[in-house]
């Protein structure tokens, strides 16, 4: 595993056990209907939330998050784009549904609409960086290293490797592009609907979306632990 995983490794078990005292936060906030507990509780989770964000967008191997060593094979599978799908937000939002006005539920509507907009978007890109691969130059470039390679000219193979090191460097800054695109439509989906939420109803649904990416952890460790077994 290279450093810049394991540093990224630590962070995420780390930041994952915060997650779970966020939790054990929201549940006890949630029997004691008090709105500025509510809205502090809330508060810190957002701002957890954003110092993810902040240490993935530096940290310097992005290529690792599009296969990332420190999620489960289960938690890989239901991977969009490097993270959790936006759209998945609003089935979350429906267990607080029953409690909502219909100008929120008109909101959340609007906001789904759009969100799913966003989503084609990224998906567009990922797509465009995906036929990079196959566009003519780096196909020639693939040609040229073979061809240098068999050369076993020394100038050559340097001068070929150096172009195709460069054109690397433009594909994984797509990727990077596209990563952060998925990133912030996440970060907009959960802005959004927090927005549109009440202090108690806000508590509620990030309960709901911590409990369900802590016990996907806890179930993706289980079934590699059960796969051992075997």
């Amino acid at each position: 595993m290279m450093r810049t995983e394991e540093k990224f490794s630590e962070f995420y078990e780390k930041w994952m056990g915060q997650l779970e005292d966020h939790l054990a936060l929201l549940l006890q906030v949630s029997k004691e209907n008090n709105s500025d507990k509510n809205v502090a509780t809330v508060n810190k989770l957002t701002a957890h939330h954003k110092e993810f964000y902040k240490v993935k967008w530096d940290h310097e191997d992005v290529l690792g998050f599009f296969s990332p060593v420190w999620l489960t094979p289960l938690e890989i599978a239901y991977m969009w784009v490097t993270g959790w799908k936006p759209s998945m937000v609003f089935r979350l939002v429906e267990t607080v549904k029953s409690g909502m006005t219909e100008e929120q539920a008109r909101r959340i509507e609007a906001l789904r609409v759009n969100m799913k907009a966003e989503e084609e978007k990224v998906e567009r890109e990922m797509e465009r960086q995906q036929m990079r691969v196959a566009d003519r130059s780096i196909v020639e470039l693939a040609r040229l290293e073979s061809a240098a390679t068999r050369s076993g000219d020394a100038t050559v193979v340097s001068r070929v490797n150096g172009l195709v090191e460069v054109a690397l460097r433009g594909v994984v800054a797509g990727l990077k592009k596209v990563m952060k695109m998925a990133d912030c439509v996440r970060l907009k989906t959960l802005k959004g609907v927090l927005d549109v939420l009440n202090p108690v109803q806000c508590v509620d649904f990030l309960a709901a979306t911590c409990m369900l990416q802590i016990q996907m952890r806890r179930w993706g460790k289980n079934t590699d632990k059960s796969s051992l077994s075997k």
